[in-house]
Parts: C-alpha cells; sequence; structure tokens
C-alpha cells in the first residue's frame, strides 16, 4: 500500500530537478501522477531534461502519468493543465508547486520583463493554479497544496555589509518571489482550513544538486556532496501531502527538519535544525 493510492497529483516543473523527483516519488507511493512543465522532449530545452524522460520513468517503474506541456505563468495554460489532469485522471488531489524561474542578475542589471516574467512564474503561478483546483478539493473535503520555497526566501539582514554584493547576488528578485510565496502559503492556508484542505511550503534544508544549479554554478555536479539527497527532498513532499490537516497546514519548513520531526528521518542538518530559517517559518 502508497501513501497516494488512489490520489492524483499535479506536479509542476517536473522535467528535471527536484519536480521530477517528486513525480517518479509520488508515482512509486501509487498516485496517478500530471507532469507539467514547458519542456516536451529531451534537446528542446538547454538543460538536460524533459516531460518525455519523466514520464517515462514513471511508466517503466509501473506507474502512471501523464505529460501536459504548459506554461505557469499565463492563466490559459494553468486553468488548462487542471483540465487536462481531470480528464486524464480525476480531480487533482494533491497539488505541488516547484516550477521556478530565475535569471541570476543584479537589480541594476535586471530588465523589468524578465522580472514580470519570473514572478509570475514563482508567485502567480502557484496562486493561479491553487485557485484552479479548489473548487473541487472544496467541494470533497479535502486535498493538499504543497509549495516549494528556497533558502533564498532568507534576506541577508540589515548592513553594513560587505563589498562583493553579498551571498546572494543575482538573487534578489528570486529571494522576494520566494519570500511572498511563503506568505502566500499561510494565507491561503487560514482561507481553506475549513474545508480540510491542507497548505504547506518547503524547502532544502542544505540545498539540492539539480541541473539547474549546476549550471548556474551553484552545485558542483550532480552528485555534489555537500549537497543533501533528493530523496529528502521527495520524502518531505509525500510527508506534507499524506499528513493529516492539523499536523501540517500552514508550516513553511525546510526537508530535513520535517523529516527529524515525524521520525522520517533519525538526524537531520541544515535549516530549521541547526540554523534558523525565514522569519515565516518560525510562526
Amino acid at each position: 500500500m502508497g501513501k497516494l493510492d488512489g490520489k492524483v497529483a499535479l506536479v509542476t516543473g517536473a522535467s528535471r530537478g527536484i519536480g521530477q523527483g517528486i513525480a517518479e516519488h509520488f508515482a512509486r507511493e501509487g498516485a496517478k501522477v500530471v507532469c507539467a512543465a514547458r519542456t516536451l522532449h529531451e534537446g528542446d530545452h538547454k538543460l538536460d531534461g524533459s516531460l518525455d524522460r519523466t514520464v517515462t520513468a514513471i511508466r517503466d517503474a509501473g506507474g502512471e502519468a501523464t505529460a501536459v506541456v504548459a506554461d505557469v505563468s499565463q492563466e490559459d495554460d494553468c486553468n488548462r493543465i487542471v483540465a487536462e489532469a481531470k480528464a486524464a485522471y480525476g480531480p487533482v488531489d494533491v497539488l505541488v508547486n516547484n516550477a521556478a524561474l530565475n535569471y541570476y542578475l543584479p537589480i541594476v542589471d535586471y530588465p523589468a520583463s524578465r522580472w514580470m516574467r519570473a514572478f509570475a512564474v514563482n508567485l502567480h503561478g502557484p496562486f493561479m493554479l491553487s485557485k484552479a483546483v479548489l473548487p473541487d478539493m472544496i467541494e470533497r473535503r479535502g486535498g493538499a497544496i504543497v509549495n516549494i520555497s528556497s533558502v533564498g526566501a532568507i534576506g541577508p539582514g540589515r548592513g553594513p555589509y560587505g563589498g562583493d554584493g553579498g551571498r546572494g547576488r543575482g538573487g534578489t528578485m528570486y529571494g522576494a518571489s520566494k519570500a511572498a510565496l511563503e506568505r502566500f502559503t499561510q494565507g491561503l492556508a487560514e482561507e481553506v482550513y475549513e474545508h480540510g484542505i491542507s497548505v504547506t511550503c518547503y524547502s532544502p534544508g542544505v540545498g539540492v544538486a539539480t541541473e539547474g544549479t549546476v549550471y548556474f554554478g551553484l552545485s558542483k555536479s550532480l552528485d555534489d556532496p555537500d549537497r543533501e539527497p533528493m530523496a529528502m527532498m521527495t520524502s518531505a513532499a509525500l510527508l506534507l501531502a499524506t499528513e493529516p490537516l492539523d499536523k501540517v497546514t500552514g508550516r513553511v519548513t525546510y526537508s530535513q527538519e520535517i523529516l527529524q520531526e515525524f521520525g522520517w528521518i533519525e538526524e537531520g542538518t541544515g535549516l530549521g535544525i541547526d540554523r534558523k530559517g525565514s522569519g515565516y517559518s518560525e510562526i
């Protein structure tokens, strides 16, 4: 018996990285997984990974999955993702808002068009997708929405600062959008609590090596020993999607912190354990 037997899960950004990992893990736990992203075929994007790869891996392992090519920054696409998920498997039980975008530019050089697009992916997409799945969740009096944040949501604090541009060089926009996602999480969790719907948000406790972090020089390789195993992130997503409402809803947390708290791992490290997290995680 899997923890998600009979459930329909929608995972965005599922063509690579954390989204791919969550999609495959949820399928192993019995979910019918709708994998959404912009990259359908290998080679369509400069980074390795595609929906074809993710869906094939799930099916080869005996799971059920379908691909939906879409841009979560567009409302019509968000509504279409949910409609196609429902047509394929039925109403969505679990939504994982994982898709994210950043250009890693300092603010003085950040084109307004790119700022707007990144915010649309990182914040507006989770809003539009949540809005699209909520009517069915409310009608069925249950469901889970899991948002993926980032260590970038933790700001550098007040000055004075060093003269090298700081630890978050080029990450101001990304951090601002993820901090907003954390606030959105807790507000939505309060709004839909009466309907039995869980809304949570979490980040890697140490950081996970993905195709994207390697490309931007944030990880040395996909097996970077200084990063936490992908299993920490995928297990944390499963925990937040399946634990009882009152135990998790409204939580802003970190992968190893929540896994250790619930006894899914014996010992953890990183944010929330030996270092403080964002202000929202302290509430």
